[in-house]
């Protein structure tokens, strides 16, 4: 049994694959002035920290650099100075800059989120990082609205079921690429208008006869540079295109022209390195339109499958193999 000042945590033992990771006995961390310690019951796996875990994407300054995890949810255990205490005691949810994949993480009270009635502990690990980049991306900065029409890259993954879900309930179409037959006939059952063979298939095609040539509204850009053509096609006047995701590379060419032609616009954006301010306001915007989503029903977690922290290695592994279909997910007992 471990101590009061120790707790389990999953650790990246050095750069390299899945196998790198083992569960050991690290230091817990104390709340500090306005943070909440929280006693994790669940730790969302992300393709963050498959690149963290390869040593491409190390932490931010002052969040554990061999702990990965960006989500949790959980149980408020304590609370630090000066902080209000407001969720002392319930079930929470929220991101972290690191150090998701333990017993405990310390946050600051306002950038927690209560967590939905209804969910378990699997589903709620689920949620933060996912719908919160989601509805970031697609509903704040791309301002999508009713009757508009979205594109999304990759639907079958946690940030695209998020999306298409965020997006059907604000009464817009959305379409999804995939390369999985399966995965496009899964997202249909979420609500998907229509399900596009992604990869080498000829897509922007099918988006411009699906939209008798005018093209879509917004972009979601998962894959990054191997669509950004495809994409430039498929613009509508205005179209708004936003890259979340860049797993099928970062670099390529393109003519600018495009965009001017269809007084278009590519916005990039990124949770992680946020400053604490930025966390605070999606926090609080995301209780505020999203959670009563959760609570009606109308949209719910997407749950591939749930790991012990000592399985972490295989789910690391179902992700890197593009096998899941929404969010995979450790839980703490």
């Amino acid at each position: 049994m471990l101590g009061a000042t120790t707790m389990k945590a999953v650790v990246i033992r050095e750069p390299g694959g899945p196998d790198v990771l083992e569960v050991r006995e690290v230091a817990r961390p104390e709340p500090g002035t306005g943070q909440v310690l929280v006693k994790v019951e669940a730790s969302g796996v992300n393709r963050a920290d498959l690149a963290q875990r390869l040593g491409r994407y190390p932490a931010p300054p002052g969040w554990p650099p061999d702990i990965p995890g960006l989500e949790f949810a959980g149980t408020v255990e304590a609370c630090g100075p000066h902080c209000r205490a407001r969720f002392e005691g319930n079930r929470v949810m929220g991101l972290v800059g690191g150090g998701g994949y333990a017993e405990y993480v310390v946050v600051h009270e306002d950038a927690v989120v209560p967590v939905p009635v209804g969910l378990s502990s699997a589903e709620a690990g689920a949620v933060p990082e996912v719908f919160m980049t989601a509805f970031d991306a697609v509903h704040l900065q791309m301002g999508l609205v009713a009757g508009e029409t979205l594109l999304v890259h990759a639907v079958g993954s946690g940030v695209g079921t998020a999306a298409l879900q965020l997006a059907r309930a604000e009464g817009a179409i959305v379409f999804g690429t995939s390369r999985s037959p399966d995965k496009l006939r899964r997202a249909e059952e979420l609500g998907l208008d229509a399900g596009i063979p992604g990869g080498e298939a000829p897509w922007p095609v099918e988006v411009l006869t699906r939209t008798r040539g005018r093209g879509v509204d917004v972009i979601l850009d998962l894959v990054g540079a191997p669509y950004v053509a495809g994409n430039l096609s498929v613009l509508a006047e205005r179209a708004r295109w936003v890259v979340v995701g860049v797993t099928g590379g970062a670099a390529t060419e393109f003519d600018l022209r495009g965009l001017m032609r269809k007084r278009a616009s590519i916005t990039g954006t990124v949770l992680r390195a946020r400053p604490l301010e930025e966390k605070v306001a999606l926090a609080r915007a995301f209780e505020e339109r999203v959670l009563p989503l959760f609570e009606d029903g109308s949209v719910r977690p997407v749950l591939d499958a749930t790991y012990t922290p000592e399985r972490a290695r295989e789910a690391h592994a179902r992700l890197e193999e593009n096998l899941n279909f929404g969010k995979l997910v450790l839980v703490w007992e």
